[in-house]
C-alpha cells in the first residue's frame, strides 16, 4: 500500500509539472500572439486615418486642397512610417495632369487598402 501510494504522489508530480510547462509555454506563445495582434491593429488604425484624412480633404474637399489640409495629409502619411505608401503619396502629389492623378490615386488607394492586416 505504501508503495503505491508513492507511486501515485510521483505521478501526480509529474502530470503537475507537466501541465504548469504546457500552460507556460501556451501563456508564452498567447503573449507573442496578443504583441502581433496589438501591432497589426496599430496600423490599421494609422492607416485608416490616413485613408480617411485623404478621403474627406482630397475626394470630398473640391478642387484646391489648401495649405493647411495639405500639411496635415503630409504629417499623417509621414507618421505611418511606410516607404511604400509615402513613395506612392508623393507620387500622386507630384502628378501632371488629370490622367496621372487618377492613376497615381487608384495606385494609391489600392496600397492603403492592401496595407489594413486582417
Amino acid at each position: 500500500m505504501q508503495k503505491r501510494l508513492k507511486v501515485l504522489i510521483i505521478i501526480l508530480g509529474i502530470c503537475l509539472i507537466g501541465s504548469n510547462l504546457f500552460f507556460t509555454y501556451r501563456y508564452f506563445s498567447v503573449t507573442k500572439e496578443l504583441e502581433l495582434t496589438t501591432e497589426k491593429q496599430k496600423i490599421n488604425i494609422s492607416v485608416l486615418y490616413f485613408t480617411q484624412l485623404f478621403m474627406a480633404k482630397v475626394l470630398r474637399g473640391g478642387e484646391v486642397v489648401s495649405f493647411d489640409d495639405r500639411l496635415q495629409l503630409e504629417n499623417a502619411v509621414r507618421d505611418l512610417s511606410d516607404k511604400e505608401i509615402f513613395g506612392s503619396w508623393e507620387k500622386f502629389t507630384k502628378a501632371k495632369d488629370q490622367a496621372e492623378v487618377q492613376t497615381d490615386f487608384y495606385d494609391l488607394f489600392d496600397l492603403l487598402l492592401k496595407k489594413i492586416q486582417p
